[in-house]
């Protein structure tokens, strides 16, 4: 299914949600290939493929992601790093990822990748770096003819299992002007906390290069305090399981009380934003504590008791979405209205790895188009 092509309007006032500003802080680059373009590309190297016509492929990767499990969710990542090895690969990948983004209203997208990943062909991992950022700049570009505003960063990720943290990082400080904006960790995240990195966070905080890191997701607190003790996390990818440290008091006819525990607490009030992205989270199982579908999701209480929530699409390949499909997805569920989804892109720029000038003007064309809806 081609999300960019669905139409999507909140229920009440009837507005286009895919016309709406919005801001993209989780989005991974090998999690959002169009399918006919992973045909193509792996026909040049001889690629099996589980479907041979887009359609049939993006539905077996729908089924493929709907395990429960985020390890066997990580596995239909090797048919799409396959084809992401060469400098041409990395580039159209790149390029196409920014169209479809800006086709999707977004004006701002912070895009990761683990580098260490895309090296079979021969790639150093600057030449990597660079062939990604090439294909950002041509999708800017695309989108500028078109009459399109938007804007992208790198963030670069290290493999959490893996030992090359430190170097990973240095590769993200020596871009930094050159459209990185970040660094990140991922891969499978129980059995590997952040504290494995721990020296390629201590280099990260002294060159002051801001870092997310994947938490809460697969694993319980303890993560989500090694990515902001360990880690010095400014964001938490997805840190969902944050909501394992409310209390649910008692509840009556005026409401819920809830106490928040010590991690939760100092999350809400550092106002360190979760990138959430609820379709992969019920995929993944990372809300299994609560339920398996949308409406069991714990952001709407974690939005009621004021953490920073954004809404992120993780992987638009895997979870076949768009970041409109997940706010009309949220819409549905909770019965958000426009003054909602404004809410969390207002919450997404001011979590952007961007100076503040820059925030606060992204901040500007959010309440300008939501103004207009």
């Amino acid at each position: 299914m081609d999300t960019n092509a669905t139409e999507y309007r909140l229920d009440g006032d009837g507005a286009d949600l895919r016309a709406l500003p919005k801001i993209s802080l989780h989005d991974h680059l090998d999690g959002g290939l169009r399918p006919q373009t992973l045909i193509e590309l792996g026909e040049e190297i001889g690629l099996e493929l589980p479907a041979s016509d887009a359609e049939s492929l993006g539905e077996w990767f729908s089924v493929q992601s709907n395990s429960g499990s985020l390890v066997e969710y990580l596995k239909t990542f090797d048919l799409t790093t396959a084809v992401m090895q060469t400098r041409e690969g990395l580039t159209r990948v790149a390029r196409e990822f920014v169209q479809d983004l800006a086709a999707d209203g977004v004006i701002y997208g912070e895009v990761r990748w683990a580098p260490e990943q895309h090296l079979t062909r021969g790639l150093s991992l600057d030449e990597a770096v660079e062939a990604v950022q090439a294909g950002l700049d041509q999708g800017v570009d695309d989108a500028r003819s078109l009459g399109r505003r938007i804007r992208t960063g790198q963030l670069v990720t290290a493999m959490r299992h893996l030992d090359r943290g430190l170097e990973i990082a240095e590769l993200a400080v020596r871009h930094r002007d050159r459209g990185v904006v970040g660094f990140d960790i991922a891969g499978p995240e129980a059995g590997f906390p952040p504290s494995r990195h721990r020296t390629a966070f201590d280099y990260l905080a002294s060159r002051f290069m801001p870092v997310t890191v994947h938490a809460g997701e697969a694993d319980g607190l303890e993560s989500i305090r090694g990515a902001l003790v360990d880690g010095r996390a400014l964001r938490l990818g997805h840190g969902v399981r944050i909501a394992e440290d409310l209390i649910i008091d008692h509840k009556d006819d005026e409401g819920t009380y809830v106490t928040l525990g010590p991690t939760a607490q100092w999350v809400r009030d550092r106002e360190i934003p979760l990138e959430t992205s609820p379709s992969s989270n019920v995929q993944t199982g990372a809300i299994a504590a609560w339920g398996d579908e949308l409406v069991d999701h714990p952001f709407d209480i974690l939005y009621q008791l004021g953490f920073r929530v954004t809404v992120n699409v993780d992987n638009r390949l895997q979870s076949g979405t768009s970041l409109t499909r997940e706010l009309a997805l949220l819409s549905d569920a909770f019965g958000y209205d426009l003054d909602d989804l404004e809410v969390f892109q207002l919450n997404a720029a001011a979590g952007a790895f961007l100076p503040i000038d820059d925030r606060e003007e992204l901040a500007e064309q959010i309440e300008d188009g939501f103004d207009e809806a």
